[in-house]
């Protein structure tokens, strides 16, 4: 999980949800937050491979508790690496500025088409289920889309889309049979991505498309290295 508002209330409701369960994690993995140290702290995680510290008691656990380790990028993400901890992942919770019908996922630039922070998306490519959690709309924009403009995590890698008016599976990731078996068996509310993308539009009507020139000014590369888009010149 992250380290953005979304991430670290789900971190909280996963820990209420283990320590009910009696179950433990043998690893957390990433941007590590006090909240993902407090698990650990109550055993609820056995080991922590930090690639970064999101906050001051999480920089300070590396020093003064054994299974809060530091990890470099190339141990945490390199693809071409058999010890690359992301691949061992089972779960990803994921941030996002906007998600289109097909799953993929901007989270480098806004609505203004102005890049906005880092690029993420590693976790998706290597947990075996990835959750992007995100509200419909902010403000006036709708974060559910039929094209997102900057694709940054592919589709494909996504397995489904939380928000608060449903939850989105993506039919084509390898675990959806198992995961609307088990979904249907609760009181949460399934509904697809266009019934999603649908309403959030009809709350704050259609966005006027985004005017670029033919200059790119930024490559967005996956973490193998591919380019997966392109960011062009804003027209002003």
């Amino acid at each position: 999980t992250g380290a953005g508002a979304i991430s670290i209330a789900c971190t909280k409701y996963l820990a209420d949800r283990a320590r009910e369960k009696g179950i433990k994690a043998s690893f957390a993995l990433g941007g590590i937050t006090s909240v993902i140290v407090d698990m650990y702290d109550e055993g609820l995680v056995r080991v922590l491979e930090c690639s970064q510290s999101f906050d001051a008691v999480a920089a300070r656990a590396i020093l003064d508790r054994p299974g809060v380790r530091e990890i470099d990028n190339a141990d945490y993400a390199n693809p071409f690496s058999k010890g690359c901890f992301l691949n061992n992942l089972n779960f990803g919770v994921l941030a996002a500025l906007e998600v289109d019908t097909d799953f993929n996922v901007n989270i480098l630039t806004g609505s203004s088409g102005q890049m906005m922070g880092g690029l993420g998306g590693d976790v998706a490519c290597g947990a075996d289920i990835s959750i992007v959690a995100l509200p419909i709309i902010r403000g006036r924009t709708p974060s559910i889309v039929k094209k997102v403009f900057t694709c940054c995590t592919p589709g494909e890698t996504v397995a489904c889309v939380v928000t608060q008016a449903g939850i989105a599976l993506n039919p084509k990731q390898k675990y959806y049979a198992q995961l609307k078996e088990d979904l249907e068996e609760t009181n949460l509310k399934l509904v697809s991505i266009e019934e999603l993308q649908q309403l959030a539009e009809s709350l704050t009507g259609t966005p006027k498309p985004i005017e670029t020139t033919d200059r790119v000014v930024a490559i967005v590369e996956y973490r193998d290295g591919t380019v997966v888009d392109v960011i062009r010149q804003i027209k002003t």
